[in-house]
């Protein structure tokens, strides 16, 4: 197999076949001048909050050919997280994406068979896996390579699916054939920015990590200010809110992959068992858990901010 589209027509194939939701892939190319203002005047503002990485390495989120010498395409693929079963209403609440196993390792996994694959049965490349794991546009490069387009809300929104995604990337010396940019179908729809419960989507496609939830009870090291215990409601890892009132989620289907579920011991949770949380039962409940970012201390300010607020 030696022509650009079939390769590429078998690299998409086999992303399918490993799980992936969709496929897409773009040219390695510097960024434009929109897209670095645009995120240069977020840094300028601290809307970044204590997210201090993000202020590193400017030239390698805008050029992924610093990431990986002599690049020529990005193979972008999404992984559908959207669960199943959810926690009920009475329950404490975390966002969905933290249900299952630690989406990182998910992701690399397969990022890794898909690499190997290429490498293995296409034709010979270098290249890097990439899976919020370096300086790269994740969204951004979705979008050119036709997989969506990014919503109000900030997050990729997939047409006819929503927006329940892991994304994933694989930045190779190959050329391939390329797909067409999604152009943005948000329209006059505001209902993402309404339903913020802290408003930290200052206005459409612009977050505020000082006000968001998610960046308030998993990254940020300090504790959480009456103001935004208010905000809290009962969530104690992340939050979902923008993404539940998106219109386009309504087509949101439960995902297959066993990874991504959670334990029945996790679902049987309630507020008390949260309240006398030990050491050794949030290790054992989260062991191979994305919640682990937050760390036990964390978790446990968290479940105090919404028990105090």
């Amino acid at each position: 197999m030696n022509d650009k589209l079939s390769i590429s027509q078998a690299i998409k194939a086999e992303a399918l076949r490993l799980g992936f939701y969709v496929c897409g892939i773009t040219s390695a190319h510097p960024v434009g001048k929109r897209e670095s203002g645009m995120l240069r005047q977020w840094l300028d503002k601290e809307y970044h909050a204590g997210l201090k990485y993000m202020e590193g390495h400017i030239e390698k989120r805008c050029d992924p050919c610093l990431l990986v010498e002599d690049a020529k395409s990005i193979i972008c693929v999404a992984l559908n997280y959207y669960p199943a079963k959810k926690l009920s209403k009475d329950q404490l609440q975390f966002a969905y994406y933290a249900y299952g196993k630690d989406y990182h390792e998910v992701m690399k996994c397969k990022l890794k068979s898909l690499y190997d694959y290429i490498n293995n049965e296409l034709l010979p490349i270098n290249g890097r896996v990439f899976c919020d794991t370096a300086p790269v546009l994740e969204r951004y490069w979705a979008q050119q390579a036709g997989l969506g387009w990014i919503g109000k809300h900030t997050q990729l929104i997939i047409p006819e699916a929503g927006s329940y995604f892991f994304l994933g990337e694989l930045v190779v010396d190959a050329e391939l054939t390329y797909d067409t940019p999604v152009v943005a179908r948000c329209g006059s729809c505001t209902q993402c920015l309404n339903a913020c419960p802290a408003q930290a989507l200052r206005d459409p496609y612009v977050l505020d990590c000082n006000r968001c939830l998610s960046y308030l009870t998993i990254e940020n090291k300090g504790e959480i200010n009456a103001e935004r215990r208010k905000a809290l409601g009962n969530r104690i890892y992340g939050c979902d809110e923008c993404q539940k009132a998106c219109p386009w989620n309504r087509f949101a289907q439960p995902c297959d992959n066993p990874e991504l579920q959670p334990s029945e011991e996790f679902m049987d949770m309630r507020p008390e068992d949260w309240k006398n949380l030990s050491v050794e039962e949030y290790q054992k409940l989260f062991k191979g858990s994305a919640v682990k970012r937050a760390k036990y201390d964390g978790l446990i300010r968290n479940i105090k901010a919404v028990d105090n607020k």
